[in-house]
């Protein structure tokens, strides 16, 4: 996929996640374990979105193991940067936007 149609995704997502009541925090937040597309927050929960895109994909296929434990790595991360001294709740969550169908899917609290 090339990083054009990646924005555009993401793009779609953050306005998916802006339309249902999210709080954008920070996007493409970066770190030596990788990154994370979108952090958003609702009801006083933290969410860490990895968004997928494209026409012909199993996102379960695109979300491995090893792709969960650096988000995980990252999350800790940003929390420990980012909130220190403050309990936190999150989801990792998954946004797969499908072009071919025209359809976005949201899948809340993923886990290994």
């Amino acid at each position: 996929m090339s990083v054009k149609k990646g924005i555009i995704g993401e793009n779609k997502a953050v306005e998916y996640l802006i339309k249902n009541n999210f709080e954008i925090i920070e996007r493409n937040f970066h770190s030596a374990y990788g990154e994370i597309d979108v952090i958003a927050k609702q009801n006083n929960i933290l969410h860490f979105i990895e968004v997928k895109s494209g026409s012909t994909f199993n996102p379960a296929e695109n979300l491995t193991n090893s792709k969960l434990k650096k988000i995980l790595n990252t999350v800790d991360l940003y929390l420990f940067q980012k909130n220190k001294d403050q309990d936190i709740y999150f989801s990792i969550d998954l946004i797969v936007i499908d072009y071919k169908k025209n359809n976005i899917s949201f899948f809340e609290n993923i886990t290994l």
